[in-house]
C-alpha cells in the first residue's frame, strides 16, 4: 500500500486514455450494429419460422422447443460476434496495458460466462414464455413482477455464489487489519451491516483498480481488488469506499430496484404492442410463439438504446451525491481527490471527455468534474 502522497494527472496516461476511449466508442458502434443487423435478419429473412418449423419436427413440448430456440438463437451470435469479442475483450486490453491475464485464461474466462449467461438466460426465458403461455394479455406486467424478484435474489447471491466464479475472496491479510477496522467503523457509521472486508484477486486479469459494496442482506460485504490495496493509500481506499456507502445513505439500491422495475414494466409493455403487431404482419401464431424471440430480443434492445442517456443521468445525479457523502463522512477531501487522480491514472479513464460522450455513454460524472467537487469542498 502506498504512503500518502498526492497524485497527479498523467499527461501520457491522458493521452492513451482518450485513444482507448475513441477505440472502445467504435467498438460499441460496431456491436450495435451486429446485433441490430442479427435481429432484423431473422425476422425479415424468415429464419425465425424455418428454425421453429424445424424444432417442431423434433418436439412440440413448449418446455423443450423454447430453450432450444433460444440456444440456436444465442449460439449462433456468440460465434459470429467472438473474433469481435476477443479483440474487444483481449487484444485491445493488452495493447494498452490494461490485461495482465493470459489467452488461456480469457478463454477460460468466455466459457465460464458464457455457461453461467446460458444457465441464467434459458431460466428466463422458460420463465417468460410461460407466463406469455399462460397470461398471454397481461403477461408484461407479471413478466415484470418476476424479474424484479430475480434481480433481488441474484443481487443477494451474486457475492456467495457468481463471483466467486470468477474471482478467489480473502479477508484482508494482517497487514491490512487497520485498514479493515477503518472500513468496518465507517460501515457502522452509515448503518451498513457488512460481513467483512475481503480482497480479491483483480491482478490476475487487470491492471485496474476498484473497490465495491456488495450484496443485500446477509451476504452485504466490502471487496477491495489487490490492485487497490497495493497502489492506493488508507486514507484514499477509504475516500473510495465512503463513495459506496453513500449509496447505501442516500439508499440508492431500493431506488435503484423501483427505477429498473418500472423501465421493465414499460419495455415489456412496448414488447407486448411489438408481439401484437408480429401476430398480424409477420405471421406469428400468438405472442408465445417461440419465432417472435427476435422481435422481443430487437425491442428490449432498442428500449435500452433510447432510455440509457435517461438512465445514465439519473445514475450520475446520484454518483454525485455519494462523493458528497463520502466528503462529510471522511472530511479527506484531498484524499479523496487524489484516489479520483489515481484511479484516472490507473484504470486509463478519461478525465474529460466531450460532453455528449459523458451524457450518452456515462453512469458516473467526469472524473474531473469529482476531483474539482473535492478541491473545491469546505
Amino acid at each position: 500500500m502506498r504512503s500518502m502522497e498526492n497524485a497527479r494527472i498523467d499527461p501520457e496516461r491522458q493521452e492513451k486514455a482518450r485513444q482507448y476511449a475513441r477505440l472502445s466508442r467504435r467498438l460499441i458502434l460496431v456491436d450495435l450494429t451486429l446485433g441490430g443487423v442479427y435481429l432484423l435478419a431473422w425476422l425479415a429473412l424468415g429464419w425465425s419460422q424455418a428454425l421453429r418449423d424445424l424444432l417442431l419436427g423434433w418436439t412440440t413440448n413448449p418446455w423443450l422447443l423454447t430453450p432450444a430456440f433460444g440456444l440456436v438463437f444465442g449460439a449462433v451470435y456468440a460465434v459470429l460476434s467472438l473474433p469481435l469479442s476477443y479483440y474487444e475483450g483481449f487484444i485491445l486490453p493488452h495493447r494498452y496495458g490494461m490485461s495482465t491475464q493470459m489467452r488461456k485464461d480469457w478463454v477460460i474466462d468466455q466459457l465460464k460466462g458464457a455457461a453461467l449467461g446460458t444457465v441464467l438466460g434459458l431460466l428466463l426465458l422458460e420463465v417468460i414464455y410461460a407466463i406469455l403461455r399462460t397470461y398471454p394479455q397481461t403477461w408484461w406486467l407479471w413478466a415484470a413482477g418476476f424479474m424484479l424478484l430475480f434481480n433481488v435474489l441474484l443481487a443477494n447471491l451474486a457475492p456467495v455464489l457468481l463471483f466467486p466464479i470468477f474471482y478467489k475472496f480473502t479477508p484482508l491479510a494482517d497487514e491490512y487489519q487497520d485498514l479493515a477496522q477503518r472500513l468496518m467503523r465507517l460501515a457502522k457509521q452509515a448503518g451498513a451491516s457488512v460481513k467483512g472486508v475481503f480482497q480479491f484477486d483483480m491482478s490476475r486479469r487487470s491492471t485496474a483498480a476498484n473497490a465495491a459494496l456488495v450484496g443485500l442482506g446477509n451476504t452485504r460485504r466490502i471487496i477491495l481488488g489487490d490492485t487497490l490495496l497495493k497502489e492506493f493509500s488508507s486514507d484514499e481506499i477509504e475516500t473510495v469506499l465512503a463513495h459506496e456507502l453513500g449509496h447505501h445513505v442516500n439508499h440508492d439500491i431500493p431506488l435503484g430496484i423501483l427505477i429498473q422495475s418500472l423501465l421493465t414494466l414499460a419495455g415489456f409493455y412496448l414488447a407486448s404492442l411489438a408481439l401484437d403487431w408480429g401476430v398480424s404482419s409477420l405471421g406469428f401464431s400468438g405472442p408465445a410463439d417461440v419465432a417472435a424471440m427476435p422481435l422481443l430480443a430487437l425491442v428490449a434492445a432498442l428500449f435500452g438504446l433510447v432510455t440509457m442517456p435517461i438512465g445514465n443521468a439519473y445514475s450520475r445525479w446520484r454518483e454525485t451525491q455519494a462523493d458528497a457523502y463520502a466528503l462529510r463522512a471522511t472530511g479527506k477531501p484531498a484524499a479523496f481527490a487524489s484516489a479520483m487522480t489515481r484511479l484516472a491514472n490507473q484504470n486509463l479513464a478519461e478525465i474529460e471527455p466531450e460532453p455528449w460522450v459523458e451524457f450518452l455513454l456515462y453512469s458516473h460524472p467526469a472524473l474531473s468534474k469529482r476531483i474539482r467537487m473535492a478541491q473545491q469542498y469546505h
